[in-house]
């Protein structure tokens, strides 16, 4: 950072810490206990991709090799804002496998420069009335937080707080509910 950014506020953002998506199977496990909620073996990583054969070289690669594994794994999309989003498929019972492919994916766009162009990791759960959840991880924050859909572009507010007491042992909680974006339509919710 230059003195001059400095003087004017700027900072440089922080980097992710992408091992934060480490604790997400104890999450899960306090959500199945507390709330009912199952995951659903799907997650999602987006990300802006950038013009360019090193961005396409990197979402290959990355595909590939969770490919490799299990057979069509990932899956990608592009949103109507332009962020590509990665799907991630796993056995719902496989929360872990699931979150090390998560990482996997974040990791290698990191690696590769595009760290600063990562937006946000979610995994999915759903409870037996059919109620959809995902804990959202903001990269540039380092927090996560409950994002809770109804039809109709409505979102379940309080049951994102209750989401939120229950976890908040577990996961560093975005404590400033504005961040709470919601990401109607993500892949895998």
């Amino acid at each position: 950072m230059s003195l001059f950014g400095r003087i004017l506020g700027r900072s440089t953002p922080p980097a992710p810490d992408l091992d934060a998506l480490f604790a997400l199977p104890g999450a899960v496990l306090t959500l199945q206990s507390a709330l009912g909620m199952a995951p659903t073996g799907l997650g999602s990583v987006a990300f802006r991709a950038a013009e360019g054969g090193a961005a396409a070289t990197t979402v290959a690669d990355v595909t590939a090799l969770l490919d490799a594994d299990q057979g069509p794994a990932v899956e990608r999309s592009v949103d109507e804002f332009g962020f590509t989003w990665l799907l991630v498929r796993h056995d719902a019972e496989e929360v872990s496998a699931l979150v090390t492919d998560l990482h996997a994916v974040n990791a290698s766009l990191a690696d590769n420069g595009f760290g600063p162009a990562l937006l946000c990791s979610l995994l999915a759960l759903t409870d037996p009335d059919g109620r959809r959840l995902a804990l959202v991880y903001l990269y540039k924050r380092g927090t996560f937080y409950p994002f809770a859909p109804l039809d109709g572009k409505r979102r379940d507010n309080a049951f994102e707080l209750q989401v939120r007491g229950a976890v908040g042992a577990d996961l560093p909680v975005e404590p400033d509910l504005a961040r709470w974006f919601p990401v109607w339509g993500a892949p895998g919710l």
